[in-house]
């Protein structure tokens, strides 16, 4: 391998990420299936040259591991971007400490009208009482770099109420190039009206020609701790969960290798997108070789400058760091088994204890039930969960992966923390107001997973099941004509047909199927992929994102599956929205994708208009997305009635006859078992890292590691 840069001139240019690359899938399967070689390990390090005279994040691959003299090395990370730099892409945050400071500046130079609007300044000084946040991703332009920044009101609490607290007042800034001396201010907006010049703002502020609107303060509306009169009965204890026979799976803590009534798989975890699911297999024939999540988007839309321009691709900053320590009796049953995780961060290795929990838990509704004339019956609906949380920016995000006794499986995502509100000047077309000076800013929030299925093999097919409305008549009909419906079925047969939406009335059925393998009654056995309040992006050809993350137009695509298009989007494609290192849409040429191996790319998401009820927080309640995969044809009957979790009540006369439990255990012990709280005195927390820090002397406060 060839070096293609000199050496990091010091601590300048940092490594600011390190970790195990994932093999090449090809290389895996050749050693778990086919008896081959172990796959060779490679480091995946990110390099910061924010010291050099062109900024750039260099993608690196280190290896062979472990390191030795003379025959490790390293080389651009680029075989798996589409986009060929070397494994580079610009850095637009080097200069982040020097921009600060001049949109410091620029606020203080209209010190004495936030002081007359608010009694409140942002100047950079040690008392500031203001501070100012950005839009996300900066506004790029070819290689003109600017930035709509808006004033915030900084909390008095402990509670993170930031983003509910934006002024209405912004201004806007080209600080395109690494010299400060030529950035500059091109305009101020304000209660509906754009400013060309500080100048100009300045004079019709202090000429009374601008109406006066009033800000946003912290205070109980925002804050989180229990308020108002108690209700009824609710200082008694609330049911819980209770396992009374301990964990009834296996784990190694080790390997994070999980079995569980038929069901085995491993847990990944990385920087960029967190917890995956690995090599998931029931009764030792794989489902899925891979199933994880590959960005998050948060785009958001408003009347004012900084709604407009907001679009965040969350793996920027990682779901990996912000998977903190779940809360036992809360995140999960305090009975759960918690696994921990690392990563590597600027020059430091972090642990979040307890950040991963596993755990059974019985549903409130009974997997399958059934009541006739001399008997009832019913089975339990026992599950199996990982979840893991993450909490980036103010956006808590909760994802549970479920296995059913069905042979079932599900992925979904809650979303809970703050929003990110909108001022209420001129935006009655993009939000409700929720307070007298505050709007719900409108926003889609879409996450993009990978479904690698593995289907008897690698060979599999998409096919589509269609619900149809149709008129005809039959044989038996008379010539009678009947309104009636049919099944239409179809293949995907290539890539160019790869990208599509859920149809209205949920009438498409997507079903993945090897041709190959049909059960007894000459039908495919396959996976069905069912949708629960998914989404993809409303907006047409986002002016923020460009190409940056295209793999949020539609609700599936299917591609082949290639170790060159490993992940759908890059952690730095909101660094060059036009030309990002992984534009998704290149994915898709053309390739026949009948009997290959496949990938489907499956968009969760939410319409999110934030309202009343989001205040303070939003709700896991409503805030949610999901698929299942559910066996279709796969057994030649549901698996379910293999559990013991069932009863049988047969009863005649009058009298029940007979009560069947199907082997479950009858021993009987006694539960000494009182309800309390859950002792989190020894909970080890981590200081939340924010998408806009508010220390106003320290802008990068807590943003270069997490403790």
């Amino acid at each position: 391998m060839k070096k293609y840069l000199p050496s990091p001139p010091g601590s300048s240019n940092p490594s600011i990420r390190i970790e195990l690359l994932q093999p090449n899938k090809t290389d895996a399967l050749a050693y778990v299936d086919g008896g081959g070689p172990e796959p060779v390990k490679y480091a995946h390090v990110v390099i910061d040259h924010g010291a050099s005279e062109t900024p750039t994040y260099d993608d690196i691959r280190v290896g062979p591991l472990p390191i030795k003299n003379g025959t490790t090395k390293w080389e651009p990370l680029d075989y798996v971007l589409t986009r060929k730099t070397c494994g580079r892409v610009r850095n637009l945050d080097a200069d982040s400490k020097l921009r600060r400071t001049f949109l410091a500046s620029v606020a203080a130079s209209v010190a004495d009208i936030t002081m007359d609007l608010w009694n409140a300044s942002y100047t950079g000084a040690q008392n500031d009482t203001l501070t100012i946040w950005g839009t996300d991703p900066v506004y790029q332009d070819g290689d003109t770099i600017k930035r709509w920044d808006v004033f915030m009101n900084i909390p008095t609490s402990i509670f993170d109420v930031q983003s509910l607290l934006p002024m209405g007042l912004y201004y806007f800034s080209d600080v395109t190039g690494r010299d400060p001396s030529k950035w500059k201010v091109e305009g101020w907006y304000y209660n509906g009206v754009f400013y060309e010049t500080t100048e100009e703002f300045r004079d019709a502020y202090w000429g009374n020609e601008v109406e006066k609107l009033g800000g946003n303060a912290d205070g109980p509306w925002a804050q989180t701790d229990r308020q108002g009169d108690m209700l009824p009965q609710d200082d008694k204890v609330a049911p819980t969960a209770v396992a009374p026979a301990g964990g009834r799976f296996s784990v190694d803590l080790q390997e994070k290798y999980v079995e569980w009534m038929g069901w085995s798989f491993m847990i990944g975890f990385d920087f960029d997108t967190g917890m995956s699911l690995h090599d998931i297999r029931y009764k030792d024939q794989r489902i899925l070789y891979e199933l994880g999540l590959q960005e998050a988007m948060a785009h958001y839309a408003g009347s004012d400058p900084t709604q407009s321009h907001t679009a965040y691709l969350d793996t920027y900053y990682g779901f990996g760091p912000y998977a903190f320590g779940l809360l036992p009796g809360y995140d999960c049953p305090a009975y759960a088994t918690m696994l921990n995780t690392s990563f590597y961060q600027t020059e430091s290795t972090h642990t979040h204890v307890n950040s991963i929990c596993l755990f059974e838990f019985e549903g409130d509704y009974p997997m399958v039930r059934h009541t006739a004339a001399n008997y009832a019956s019913a089975t339990k609906n026992i599950y199996f969960v990982v979840r893991s949380v993450s909490t980036v920016g103010n956006y808590d995000y909760m994802f549970s992966y479920t296995f059913f006794l069905d042979g079932s499986l599900s992925v979904e995502v809650r979303a809970s923390g703050y929003i990110q509100a909108a001022y209420y000047a001129k935006n009655e077309d993009y939000g409700f107001k929720i307070t007298d000076t505050l709007s719900g800013s409108m926003h889609d929030h879409v996450l993009n997973f990978k479904a690698d299925f593995d289907l008897f093999g690698v060979n599999n097919t998409v096919q589509v099941q269609e619900q149809v409305p149709e008129t005809r008549s039959y044989p038996w009909s008379k010539g009678k004509v009947f309104n009636t419906m049919k099944l239409k079925r179809s293949f995907i047969e290539n890539e160019d047909e790869g990208r599509f939406d859920w149809s209205p009335n949920s009438a498409n059925q997507i079903f993945v199927v090897n041709k190959d393998v049909k059960n007894k009654y000459g039908e495919y056995r396959g996976y069905r992929v069912l949708p629960s309040n998914t989404a993809h992006l409303t907006m047409k050809e986002s002016t923020v994102l460009k190409n940056a993350a295209r793999w949020s137009e539609h609700d599936v695509a299917v591609t082949v599956c290639k170790d060159t298009e490993p992940r759908s989007s890059h952690h730095y494609n909101n660094q060059d929205t036009s030309y990002p290192p992984v534009n998704f849409i290149d994915f898709f040429d053309s390739e026949n994708l009948d009997q290959k191996d496949l990938v489907l790319w499956l968009n969760l998401g939410m319409h999110h208009i934030p309202h009343t009820g989001d205040l303070p927080n939003t709700v896991f309640t409503t805030a949610h997305s999901g698929l299942l995969f559910m066996p279709t044809n796969y057994f030649d009957v549901g698996v379910n009635i293999q559990t013991t979790q069932m009863v049988k009540v047969e009863y005649g006369g009058g009298k029940i006859s007979n009560v069947t439990t199907f082997k479950q255990q009858s021993e009987t012990c006694p539960l000494n078992y009182k309800p309390v709280e859950f002792n989190l005195a020894d909970y080890k927390g981590d200081v939340v890292v924010r998408k806009f820090p508010y220390s106003p002397n320290d802008p990068f406060y807590e943003t270069l590691g997490v403790p």
